[in-house]
C-alpha cells in the first residue's frame, strides 16, 4: 500500500461527505507519517512500512471493538466502521493452514529438533507482517508436540 493511495481515498471520502470513512483513513495517514518520521524517511515512506502501520492500526481497532461495552451500541458501531475501513487497506495475511504448510515445507530441519524458540526465531524473521504472530506461535507449538 502506498501513502499516496491513502491520501487520494481520504480526499474522495471528504468529497463524498463520508465523515466516518474520512476519519478512519485520516488516522491511518497520520500514523504512517509518524512512523515515517520515526524511521527517518519522512519524504519517501516505503510501502512495507505503510503495510506494517496499517496492520498495527487494524489490531488497535480490533482491540477497541473487543473491549467496547455491549450496552454502548453507537460506540460499537463506530468502532466496527473504523475497523472495516482499515481492513480494506490491510495486506492479506496468511491463514493458519498456509502458515503450517509453509513451516513444514521450509523449516523441516528445524522442526526435527523440536526447539520452539529456535523455530520461532527463524519463522518470524520470514513471516513477520505476512501472518499473525499468534497464529504462527500456536502452529509452531502444535508442530513441536
Amino acid at each position: 500500500m502506498e501513502l499516496e493511495t491513502l491520501r487520494k481515498d481520504m480526499v474522495a471520502a471528504m468529497k463524498a461527505r463520508d465523515k466516518e470513512r474520512k476519519d478512519a483513513i485520516s488516522s491511518l495517514v497520520s500514523a504512517v507519517k509518524k512512523a515515517g518520521i520515526d524511521n527517518g524517511c519522512r519524504d519517501d515512506i516505503p510501502a512495507d512500512l505503510v503495510d506494517k502501520v496499517i496492520v498495527k492500526e487494524l489490531k488497535t481497532a480490533k482491540e477497541q471493538l473487543d473491549t467496547c461495552p455491549a450496552d454502548r451500541e453507537e460506540l460499537k458501531a463506530e468502532y466496527q466502521k473504523r475497523y472495516d475501513v482499515i481492513a480494506e487497506y490491510a495486506p492479506k495475511m496468511m491463514t493458519r493452514e498456509e502458515v503450517r504448510a509453509y513451516i513444514e515445507q521450509n523449516f523441516a530441519e528445524l522442526l526435527a529438533g523440536k526447539n520452539k524458540g529456535q523455530i520461532m526465531k527463524a519463522v518470524m524473521a520470514v513471516l513477520k507482517g505476512k501472518a499473525d504472530g499468534k497464529d504462527i506461535n500456536e502452529t509452531v507449538a502444535e508442530l513441536c508436540k
